[in-house]
């Protein structure tokens, strides 16, 4: 007799074996409509499932978020059930749930057209109106192989053969449609209906470039309609804000392929670049941080002793040299420690503290390369603590407080954080780890913080907290992070004198902020959209006249403005001034301050915002002063 145990502790008999959506019924109508599956004993499964023992069960319902890849993997499904009813000689392969939606390859003779993919939607949308019941199957393994090779499914058959003879496997039923899947699924395509297809692309079977090109269909889909739209607006919106079309607009960088992974930094970029690298410059400097410089190419005996060869040496460029192989450096570490150990540390010495603005190198897959978020070449606001086992708390909280200053700076108040735990396979000893998982959560409880737990997640030699900004867009970016190394400084030789006159090893914290320079000013173009602050614009000024006589005047107001470090560009083309005016508003320069007559004479000027905004006649020093405060409070 199943006695069944809810979530708010309360507990239902029954007198024979019941179904999840049984369950569901006896509760009341409404929950069971809604019900898409459910969790016994922790674990996901089908509304038909059959429950005859004692057990625990949460209703999985759209309210939950195990809900949406439920609806997600379930539209998968309903895809390859369109696709074999309008192209029946396509054959299906594999559909699972990723980020935002799905996908599903197919081996088809011809590419698939967007007035394929119009048909196929509509096909699908016919298929959820018929509210056709999902049936689960169970299979032996040869049994399930030969269903499949029966319907000409041979890729189906060589999934399946791949898995021991001995297992039964599971089969999801829908009308004259069956698919081989773990599951679970909705319990009928009524439930479905918010999703959307989006694109095809090649894909290699098994992902491996000696099989047969695939094509790959990529659906979104959605709680409901509203859930839907609010991500197909913020597709639209990202895609305005793409930084790639952003810089080809407003002139920041470009990428050639000569250069892969790399990047041409224009004049008005890199002025960009260097307001945010000199803005972290003096945020370190006040924060007791010693910045340095170390060598770009380094011998690869250093990397192997620092454990990164074994680990990333696919991904370390090389060169070669007098008989010696050297590694353009892909990250700053191990050199900080060599600066460390030079000459003998004592513990009053302690935490010391080195950042560099170090260029690191990354053999990135070509694939994966993505304008500025994804590079060969990268900048990190990089820095190490070098600090005993009892400073890591202390440290870690001052960190947190120059993270949040930062982020709050750049406009970024939603920052969400997540403690990353000792993973399975890692160096050093328990007691280690407890003390410095400790000190980790007792920074971030001491703030107050919300943070989650990713247990198993630390890197190998320790544990770590993530910092991602959430941008206006909704978009989540990891930048941040402080981890706890108690591996390579051991490995590398660095020591300090104890209180007591021994040598200890140090605790080395590896911490950025912003990370990667290149993916910050991305996000900072997306997020903005290329209209920056004007504490951040690449030109925050521009001076325009309006006819020849005023050009001696305006060179007056550009070099004021320059020779008070401001940002400042001057216009004497021999243009209208309203073409004049739009065209500055679309290189989106905060402050246009236009010269005439009446400023001539006057000496004043008249300045407009790139917003439209019409802030009068003013004097040099007005505006300047302005100025002064605008960019003093990051605006």
């Amino acid at each position: 007799m199943p006695v069944i145990t809810l979530p708010d502790g309360s507990q239902r008999d029954f007198a024979q074996a019941v179904t999840v959506m049984d369950v569901a019924k006896s509760i009341g109508s409404g929950l069971a409509k809604a019900t898409l599956a459910g969790k016994v004993d922790g674990r996901l499964v089908d509304a038909s499932y059959l429950i005859d023992d004692a057990v625990s069960l949460q209703i999985i319902t759209s309210k939950d978020p195990e809900g949406l890849d439920v609806i997600r993997h379930s539209t998968a499904h309903l895809l390859a059930h369109a696709v074999k009813h309008l192209f029946p000689e396509a054959q299906v392969t594999i559909g699972p749930v990723i980020e935002n939606g799905f996908y599903y390859d197919f081996a088809y003779q011809r590419p698939f057209t967007p007035d394929d993919l119009a048909a196929i939607e509509a096909e699908m949308q016919r298929l959820v109106a018929q509210d056709l019941p999902v049936k689960r199957l169970v299979l032996p393994r040869d049994e399930a192989s030969g269903f499949f090779r029966g319907l000409g499914e041979h890729y189906k058959a060589e999934i399946i053969d791949a898995i021991p003879a001995d297992q039964d496997l599971s089969l999801y039923e829908q009308a004259d449609f069956t698919d081989l899947c773990r599951g679970p699924h909705v319990p009928s395509t009524g439930k479905l209906g918010a999703f959307k297809l989006m694109k095809v692309a090649g894909a290699y079977w098994r992902g491996d470039a000696n099989n047969a090109m695939l094509q790959r269909i990529y659906g979104t889909a959605w709680l409901d309609k509203k859930a839907l739209q609010d991500y197909l607006h913020r597709l639209e919106e990202a895609e305005k804000r793409d930084h790639r079309k952003l810089a080809k607009t407003l002139d920041l960088f470009h990428s050639q392929e000569e250069a892969p992974g790399m990047v041409f930094w224009h004049e008005k970029g890199w002025a960009l670049y260097q307001q945010v690298e000199q803005y972290i410059r003096a945020k370190l400097r006040l924060n007791g941080y010693a910045e340095v410089k170390t060598p770009q190419l380094v011998d690869r005996s250093l990397w192997e002793r620092s454990g990164h060869w074994d680990k990333f040496g696919s991904m370390i460029f090389t060169t070669h040299s007098e008989n010696r192989d050297y590694a353009i450096k892909p990250m700053n570490c191990p050199c900080h420690i060599q600066i460390y150990n030079q000459g003998l540390k004592s513990y009053r010495d302690l935490p010391i503290r080195l950042a560099e603005f170090g260029s690191c190198h990354r053999n990135e897959p070509s694939g994966t390369l993505h304008g500025l978020m994804r590079v060969r070449n990268f900048v990190q606001d990089d820095a190490h603590i070098f600090c005993t086992e009892g400073q890591i708390q202390a440290e870690v909280a001052t960190f947190i407080d120059l993270l949040f200053a930062v982020y709050k700076d750049f406009g970024f108040e939603e920052v969400i954080i997540k403690l990353s735990t000792r993973p399975e396979n890692r160096v050093g000893d328990d007691a280690v780890w407890d003390k410095a998982e400790a000190a980790l959560q007792l920074a971030l409880d001491s703030k107050g913080l919300a943070w989650d737990l990713q247990p198993g997640e630390g890197a190998f030699y320790g544990p770590k907290i993530e910092f991602s900004l959430k941008d206006c867009i909704g978009r989540v970016w990891q930048c941040g992070t402080i981890q706890v190394d108690f591996s390579m400084p051991s490995r590398l030789d660095a020591v300090y004198i104890a209180e007591d006159g021994s040598k200890q090893v140090p605790v080395m914290l590896h911490r950025a902020i912003l990370g990667s320079l290149e993916r910050f000013i991305g996000i900072l173009i997306e997020q903005h959209a290329g209209t920056f602050p004007a504490w951040l614009a690449p030109v925050q000024a521009v001076v325009m006249t309006i006819a020849d006589r005023h050009h001696a005047y305006a060179g007056q107001v550009a070099d004021s403005l320059a020779q008070q470090g401001f940002r400042v560009k001057i216009d004497l083309r021999n243009e209208k001034i309203g073409f004049k005016i739009r065209e500055h508003s679309m290189q989106r320069i905060p402050y246009l301050v236009i010269i005439g007559d009446k400023e001539l004479e006057q000496q004043t000027v008249t300045v407009r915002t790139q917003k439209g905004d019409d802030l009068g006649s003013l004097t040099i020093h007005e505006f300047t002063e302005q100025l002064k405060h605008t960019v003093a409070d990051r605006k």
